[in-house]
């Protein structure tokens, strides 16, 4: 890399012309493409908004969360997870699994570089990569890795500014049930975040309510070192008009869980979970 000054009237702006890619995103994918690169010989240069790598896996998961696919489909490149690694790592066991790549590979992003903007220009023959902190850096090719959720996703709600009756929280920003021992809590959504967070407030001793807004299918998901083999779909009749939302609750006995699910027509359907 080659750094230059180059005055401004009212401030220095540094230009530093890059020998290989930028990369922006020091996430899994960031990291894995400048694995793959250097494997190959070709430098690269990883400029990262925060202050660490896989920052998003840092700061905006739930503290029990663990991989949804077994380790072998979740993998890096070129290196593969410990073999006394479980089945379905943890959330902590995935991050330190992602710094050793780093230093495997010897990566070393720019942190605290908040790309503000990125445009080609044509006449040179090279991408403009502008930082917050007036560096603009000089590249003939541009990989954007910032991942799809870096931005969480909050509906406009109606009456929400005057929700009075207790906290609304995202799912990026939901750390643990602890919090809500022995409240009821709405869960809108059942992906993997919804399904494990109701999870986790039962586990809390927490009352969640569970939304979904269209039919539902519940299959075979480790959790917390333990298998739930579920089987269930709900079916409607291609005549009748398909519900707009499926509403539950869960209860808690030992290992045992229940999944009360129902829908607008007040018809419902138990489910119970053994842990195994």
């Amino acid at each position: 890399m080659e750094s230059h000054p180059h005055n401004k009237t009212d401030q220095t702006q540094h230009i530093i012309l890059v020998h290989g890619p930028i990369i922006i995103g020091a996430g899994p994918s960031g990291l894995a493409t400048s694995a793959c690169l250097s494997s190959r010989g070709v430098p690269s240069l990883i400029l990262e908004r925060s202050d660490s790598i896989a920052s998003l896996w840092k700061s905006k998961t739930y503290d029990r969360l663990r991989l949804h696919l077994p380790k072998h489909f979740c993998r890096l490149p070129l290196l593969d997870f410990p073999e006394y690694y479980p089945k379905y790592p943890s959330k902590n066991e995935f991050l330190a699994y992602l710094e050793s790549y780093a230093s495997h590979f010897r990566i070393a992003p720019r942190f605290n570089k908040n790309v503000q903007n990125a445009a080609y220009d044509s006449s040179s023959g090279f991408w403009r990569v502008k930082t917050h902190d007036n560096t603009e850096y000089l590249s003939k090719w541009l990989i954007v890795a910032t991942g799809e959720n870096a931005d969480p996703y909050f509906p406009e709600i109606p009456g929400r500014k005057k929700f009075s009756g207790g906290k609304i929280v995202h799912a990026s920003e939901y750390k643990s049930g602890e919090e809500f021992r022995r409240q009821k809590v709405l869960v809108v959504g059942c992906g993997n975040s919804g399904m494990e967070i109701s999870l986790d407030l039962v586990r809390h001793n927490a009352s969640p309510h569970l939304v979904v807004r269209n039919t539902v299918s519940i299959n075979s998901f480790f959790f917390f070192n333990y298998i739930f083999e579920i089987s269930l779909s709900f079916c409607f009749n291609i005549n009748e008009m398909l519900p707009p939302f499926l509403l539950g609750s869960c209860v808690a006995k030992g290992d045992t869980w229940g999944i009360n699910i129902w829908s607008w027509n007040d018809t419902s359907q138990m489910l119970t979970l053994k842990a195994r």
